[in-house]
């Protein structure tokens, strides 16, 4: 199976700047899951950052640090400040409301998955 950019490299009719905007549509939509699966453990921004890029979900600090503001105003994290390496830094872990959210949202990501994965089978 392609990559959106590898299909973009074989595909002049969408263009890699359009398919590019549609795979980035995409993950926006399920940065919210992989930050609340990702912060079973605390994380300060920049740790959350590398364990996210280690499993091959790059994110750029300009969403992240917005998204876990937002998240934490939505009462999905809660965070703390603690001293780590010397330098004081914002810690943020899963709330009890985000972990209720967590599971609403994998029962939903794997019946989409399910039913896409249908819609496949009748092409």
């Amino acid at each position: 199976m392609l990559c959106m950019a590898q299909y973009a490299e074989n595909d002049m009719t969408l263009g890699a700047e359009r398919l590019n905007k549609l795979a980035m549509e995409m993950r926006r939509g399920m940065l919210v899951l992989a930050v609340l699966r990702a912060l079973d453990q605390p994380h300060y921004g920049y740790s959350l950052r590398k364990r996210l890029a280690t499993i091959g979900l790059e994110i750029d600090e300009g969403t992240l640090y917005p998204l876990l503001r937002r998240l934490e105003d939505q009462g999905l994290l809660s965070s703390t400040w603690q001293v780590h390496d010397g330098r004081k830094r914002r810690f943020y872990v899963i709330a009890e409301d985000g972990r209720t959210a967590l599971e609403l949202m994998t029962a939903e990501w794997r019946k989409l998955n399910r039913t896409i994965d249908k819609l496949g089978e009748t092409w």
